[in-house]
């Protein structure tokens, strides 16, 4: 009897740890999360869309099918077709996968009445790579700041961005490309239908990324599909408003057939019945390389144009960009940084217009180069994004300059703000990390959190960090160690680089 006793209270709490175990209701069906150390619940691998295989290869996303019972969610789903373009990407993911709209969400709510601010975030990777399960993404330290946190795969490279002129005759909208972007706007409306459940509220939803994830956000900014989805938005170096405008549609579609022709596949139901692997194996070749077109459908016209007539997501905007996004060696080569050697640089980069160009980029030249460099790649564009914005919406915009290296690095250069930001830094194990990295990660981190919950990042005793302006003379926060307002010095960067713009 006492056995039995035994085995009946073993049985007994067996069923109240099953019953605990954290569910939400969705559209599709029950999902079961993990209860965190951290008291913050995780689910992974929530199909958000159908599986974009056979047909629906370069097709808006379609509905998930729902599932019956109860859909274990406590491991991060297949990441999108992909190759290893970068080294300091780390995937926690289940390979890799034609078959991978899911997201991933991080809730501290413990019902689904607390309606909590939320935070969808893109992935950078320049529109080619990258994954919702990378460490440096992981939503558990946000979550634990009181926001529902998601991350979003999305189709990449020429399953994400394939324009072509049968896949334009094909669309009800006469458009094609973009996949990766609608992938995004389908995980949005995705959100606003399910998010309660997970105790968000559908009407204080932020988008972000960095990067590719950063020109996402400007692009869903202007997408229609995204319209009414998100109340705010961040931008980590990127935007689509930049020097190397998105190829208009007649462009991506010449570019997409003679891809299609080169290896082999010059039709749709040819390219359609290609092996994922195949396919994805012939972008690795020199000039094969797919982002966003102009296709007058998710973007509609110019973005510069659209942001120019306020035609752009009314919601405040933070953004900014890091003091090392370019090296000096991309503009002076293995050249030393001397005058004579910018100068020559400038030359060949400029033709006529190097004086201009110099007049512009004066001082220390290695730091010229670097923000010359910078400026070409990706600051620029953000600048132009920010300046925009400010001018136009109505809203609120906050502009940053990020200046902290990691440990041991000569700058802060492209991406490595982001574990700081979503307070990830204990996820990087690379990095000997000090006081100094960790404070700095626990301010920045604060002023993301106030700013998805308010639309304003100030608060909780932080420096003040003021609104930015457009034109000349705006104000902005300097994020390093120590952070500081500062007013911009670099107008004439940019009022350069308009002069080179395409319109």
């Amino acid at each position: 009897m006492k056995k039995a006793g035994l085995l009946l209270l073993s049985s007994s709490l067996f069923a109240l740890s099953a019953q605990a175990a954290p569910r939400a209701a969705t559209a599709t069906g029950v999902a079961e999360g993990v209860t965190e150390a951290s008291g913050v619940t995780s689910y992974k691998g929530i199909p958000y869309a159908a599986a974009p295989v056979g047909k629906l290869r370069w097709a808006e996303p379609k509905p998930a099918a729902k599932w019956k019972g109860v859909r274990k969610a406590d491991h991060f789903g297949a990441r999108c077709m992909q190759l290893p373009l970068f080294s300091d990407m780390v995937f926690r993911s289940d390979g890799v996968s034609e078959d991978c709209l899911f997201l991933n969400v991080w809730t501290p709510a413990k019902s689904k009445k607390e309606k909590l601010p939320v935070l969808v975030y893109f992935y950078g990777g320049g529109f080619a790579a990258g994954d919702g399960s990378e460490p440096r993404y992981d939503g558990e330290s946000m979550a634990a700041k009181g926001i529902v946190t998601l991350t979003v795969n999305y189709r990449l490279n020429v399953f994400g961005f394939l324009a072509h002129p049968e896949l334009t005759k094909e669309s009800k909208h006469h458009a094609s490309g973009n996949y990766g972007l609608m992938d995004q706007a389908a995980a949005l409306a995705w959100v606003k239908k399910n998010i309660a459940a997970f105790g968000g509220d559908p009407s204080r939803v932020t988008i972000a990324g960095e990067s590719a994830g950063s020109f996402s956000v400007s692009a869903q900014m202007i997408n229609p599909q995204s319209r009414g989805l998100f109340a705010g938005a961040i931008g980590e170096s990127g935007s689509l408003l930049g020097l190397k405008a998105p190829a208009p549609l007649a462009a991506g579609q010449q570019g997409g057939a003679e891809f299609a022709l080169a290896i082999g596949a010059p039709t749709l139901v040819e390219l359609r019945a290609l092996p994922a692997q195949q396919l994805l194996d012939e972008t690795s070749k020199p000039g094969r390389w797919f982002s966003a077109v102009q296709d007058g459908y998710v973007i509609p016209r110019a973005p510069v144009a659209m942001y120019a007539a306020g035609e752009q997501a009314k919601v405040p905007l933070l953004a900014g960009w890091n003091s090392y996004e370019g090296h000096y060696k991309q503009i002076l080569g293995e050249t030393e940084p001397t005058a004579e050697n910018f100068a020559a640089a400038l030359q060949k980069l400029y033709g006529d217009q190097a004086a201009a160009a110099q007049q512009a980029y004066g001082g220390d030249i290695k730091q010229a180069a670097t923000e010359l460099a910078s400026d070409r790649f990706i600051a620029y564009g953000t600048w132009k994004w920010i300046n925009s914005h400010a001018r136009t919406s109505g809203k609120p915009t906050y502009r940053y300059y990020y200046t902290r290296p990691r440990p041991g690095q000569e700058g802060a250069g492209h991406s490595v703000e982001i574990e700081y930001a979503l307070g990830n830094l204990p996820g990087n194990k690379v990095y000997a990390w000090t006081a100094d990295d960790y404070a700095l990660s626990a301010q920045m981190q604060d002023y993301f959190a106030n700013f998805i919950k308010t639309g304003n990042p100030n608060g909780g005793g932080l420096p003040e960090w003021p609104q930015a302006s457009a034109g000349a003379g705006s104000r902005l926060m300097e994020l390093g160690v120590p952070s500081r307002a500062v007013t911009a010095t670099d107008d004439a960067h940019y009022q350069f680089q308009e002069s080179q713009a395409r319109p």
